[in-house]
This record gives structure tokens, sequence and C-alpha cells, in this order.
């Protein structure tokens, strides 16, 4: 679904991400881990075009996305949810949800199965992403700038959710937010799982959660891939030695 050679990427004239590879098969959560700073959240940037890659391939369904924009990107099926969730807080959360559905425009984007919620275009919000977060459908005229930050990112999820992707990228979904609303994101990400028609890469820093929900796991440390290996190969105490401060 996803894959990745040799990528170079940063900001300006800095660096920060040097030759890295990963992998992410149909139907797979791959849970990429590290220290603050090591280039997770530019890693994602880089995929999903918002930074342009300095060299290496970004390939998505086998067709090599690495020159377009992120629009175009996001047009071909994938779907972002980026650190500090982005929502719009001047628009209602319904205006923050049609607005996913702008990825939706072109007719590769409707074609049947893609994605979680399955086939077909929709011009309105999809039932299925409030039966998903119910608490969005009681606030769907409320701003978004009056959530709370565990209700923004529903509305995030929810958002990237309503374009059907068939990869989807969640940088840290559970920081800084209430634990329940944490097991909630934590139950989507092991339904999407669970009906493997969706791919996902996950910014995430618990080793108990990458291990009960992701299918594979990458470390990165100084803008390298230092670690890999199946969630059941994952050593606790080598991955820690890359987390800790």
């Amino acid at each position: 679904m996803l894959e990745i050679q040799g990528l170079a990427s940063g900001y300006g004239e800095s660096m920060v991400l040097r030759d890295v590879s990963l992998k992410v098969y149909p139907g797979q959560v791959v849970c990429l881990m590290g220290r603050n700073g090591v280039g997770k959240t530019t890693l994602l940037k880089s995929i999903m075009g918002v930074l342009p890659a300095k060299s290496g391939t970004v390939r998505y369904a086998g067709k090599e996305l690495t020159k377009l924009p992120p629009d175009r990107r996001a047009r071909a099926g994938i779907g972002y949810v980026p650190q500090g969730r982005d929502v719009f807080a001047q628009l209602t959360v319904e205006e923050n949800l049609l607005l996913g559905l702008e990825a939706l425009a072109s007719g590769a984007a409707s074609a049947p199965g893609r994605g979680w919620l399955g086939a077909g275009r929709r011009r309105s919000v999809p039932e299925e992403v409030l039966d998903t977060f119910p608490v969005l459908r009681e606030f769907l005229r409320r701003r978004g700038g009056d959530l709370s930050g565990g209700q923004q990112q529903q509305l995030a999820i929810a958002r990237a959710l309503a374009a059907k992707p068939s990869l989807l990228l969640l940088d840290e979904p559970m920081e800084g937010i209430q634990p329940s609303v944490v097991q909630l994101i934590e139950d989507v990400i092991a339904s999407i799982k669970a009906s493997r028609t969706t791919s996902v890469l996950l910014v995430e820093q618990s080793l108990e959660f990458a291990t009960n929900i992701a299918d594979y796991y990458y470390v990165l440390d100084k803008g390298t891939i230092v670690a890999q290996g199946s969630s059941a190969e994952l050593s606790a105490e080598d991955v820690r030695q890359h987390l800790t401060v």
C-alpha cells in the first residue's frame, strides 16, 4: 500500500530524515515510534506532500507520488490527521466534516470498496462517521474551536475518515486527551484493523498499545530507522532505549 525508499526530507537547508525506507501493506497497522524531535512528524508530512522530498521515493498503491502536491495525494486515498489536530476553529463541526469530503472530488475516490467506510460518494456527512463518534452528532452546529481537546481529536479523525481513505496517517492521536477518549480512539483503530480495508501508519509512544494493535513497528532515531519488526518480535527493552531521553 505504501512504500518509501531512501527518503530524505527536512526544513529548508536543515535535513531531518536521512535514507528512510519503510513499507505498509494493505490492511496493516504500522506503528512509528521514537523520541521527540527525531523526525516522526516530518516523515508523515513528507508522505502527505506537505514537505517535499529532497531525495528518495514515495509510492502508494503502486504509483509514485513523490512529486505530487498534498491535494492529489488526498484524492488518491491518503487521509492525514496531524499532530495538534488542525481543526478549523471558526467553522462548525459539520462544516469541518464536509471539508473532509473534498478528497472525494476525483472519480477514483468514489471507486467501489475504497476504505473502511465502503463505496459511494456522499454530499452529506457519512452516518458511519457520526455513529463512530456520537458526540459529533450532538455538536454539528458548534464551532470547532469551542470543542474540548478530546472532541477536536475525534473531529480530526472523523474528518479524515469521511473521505474513505485506503491509507490513514495518524500523528500521536492519543496525545493530551482524557482516558475515555483514548479508549474510544483505540477502539476505532482496532475496528479499522479488523476491517482490513484501510491501512494505518500511526505515530505512538505507548509500547503497550503498539504491541496490542500494530502488526509491525519502526523506530526512528536521529532521522533514520534504527529498529523494526513485527509486534510479536517487539522487545520492550530494545525499543525503550530509543524512546527515553
